[in-house]
């Protein structure tokens, strides 16, 4: 049977996300490159393994995903008993199970879209030769702080934003945030003491500086 394959682009948040939890599980994988510039997720053979054209795939054996928190979701039980456990500790505790679904569905709808029009305005333009909007940067600034500020008052309460353990909640964030880091942005980060140390913690993790290597 054939190893895991990731097929994206190891610039992209998304793929990112599943190449972390990948070396948070100590897992062998082979990141075959898709060619954002060039459109190649817009095209065959890429669409073949997500129809909707974006980055990431996924291959384990014979089966084969897409979108990415549905497959760092199946790398944490497939894989739950190597490497760092993604899940709450105890994962059979549906009320703390769903205290971490909580956590990642606010991520996706609340955190990740503001938090990557951000990254898009201050980081991806600059690839693109684009130039930053930066009354888009403000009016998002703003959407952020106020996600930021129920993680403040969340931590405040727990190390991390599912608990007292790490797990994916916290690791879907992080391609982002390393991202907006290097941004003015940062400055919304830095202000909230709990994020603050929560960001530091995550993003030293030797996982989530393997990624950026």
């Amino acid at each position: 049977m054939a190893g895991i394959k990731v097929f994206g682009n190891a610039a992209s948040p998304s793929t990112r996300r599943v190449l972390l939890a990948l070396h948070e599980k100590n897992l062998d994988f082979e990141l075959v490159n898709v060619e954002l510039k060039d459109g190649e997720h817009k095209k065959e053979p890429f669409l073949s393994r997500n129809p909707f054209g974006k980055v990431p795939a996924f291959e384990d054996g014979d089966l084969k995903l897409f979108e990415s928190r549905a497959i760092t979701q199946y790398i944490a039980h497939r894989y739950e008993e190597q490497g760092t456990n993604l899940l709450p500790a105890d994962s059979k505790n549906i009320a703390h199970y769903a205290t971490m679904a909580i956590g990642m569905e606010v991520e996706a709808h609340e955190f990740d879209p503001v938090a990557s029009k951000l990254a898009w305005e201050q980081v991806f333009k600059n690839f693109y030769g684009l130039t930053t909007d930066h009354a888009v940067v403000a009016e998002e600034e703003a959407k952020l702080a106020k996600v930021l500020d129920v993680y403040e008052a969340r931590l405040k309460e727990f190390k991390y934003l599912a608990g007292e353990t790490f797990t994916l909640t916290d690791l879907h964030h992080i391609p982002v945030v390393q991202y907006l880091l290097g941004t003015p942005t940062k400055k919304l980060f830095t202000e909230r003491p709990r994020v603050n140390e929560w960001v530091a913690e995550v993003t030293k993790r030797p996982a989530s500086q393997k990624i950026l290597q």
